[in-house]
């Protein structure tokens, strides 16, 4: 009888503690993430398609054609793993990647605003507008990943839950920051003086 008082206790005990809380949270991260990784895997199925309809333009500037093909490799190249969800380093090595791939494509197209006949072309045109909707559904992809980090992490820090992150070895969960901070913290230069 003491037995089972025992372990009756323990169970209610275990129920306001946030085990399963966490469990869920954790499992909602990843599934952020995995959506996150989806939409990063569109962007880049769409270069060499890109890429291609690019280089149909003769004069097109294959500097900037080069480093979208670099970026989009070293970009494609990080291994992501469960694990990088609670590393910081490699997070943010993936960040990087992903930026610079962005950067990128960015480039080519303010680039290819100067090639009317690109512009002109209808292939050209859709992979545009795909491209520009996949960059919404990243941002909306690492947004719900954030939020579902930041619910994570207020778990692990609040009473009594995060006597159960000790017990359990929860740790803390990295989110995405801004690559480069003190760049986008200053004001763009604006200058409405023609040249």
């Amino acid at each position: 009888m003491k037995r089972w008082f025992s372990v009756l206790i323990a169970v209610l005990a275990l129920s306001g503690c946030g085990y399963n809380d966490f469990q869920r949270l954790d499992e909602q991260t990843k599934a952020a993430w995995s959506e996150v990784l989806n939409q990063y895997q569109r962007r880049a199925d769409l270069v060499p398609n890109l890429v291609a309809t690019v280089k149909g333009e003769a004069s097109f500037e294959q500097e900037t054609l080069t480093r979208v093909v670099e970026a989009r490799a070293r970009a494609t190249a990080i291994q992501v793993t469960p694990e990088t969800l609670n590393n910081p380093e490699a997070l943010k090595k993936f960040q990087a990647a992903q930026g610079e791939l962005g950067s990128a494509l960015s480039r080519l197209m303010v680039v290819s605003e100067r090639y009317p006949t690109l512009q002109a072309n209808q292939g050209f045109r859709d992979l545009r507008v795909q491209l520009e909707g996949t960059e919404n559904r990243i941002a909306i992809a690492r947004n719900r990943h954030i939020q579902a980090v930041q619910e994570y992490n207020v778990l692990r820090r609040s009473f009594p839950t995060n006597l159960t992150a000790m017990l359990f070895g929860y740790e803390a969960k990295p989110a995405f920051a801004p690559v480069d901070e003190a760049a986008i913290s200053k004001p763009p230069a604006v200058d409405f003086q023609q040249k």
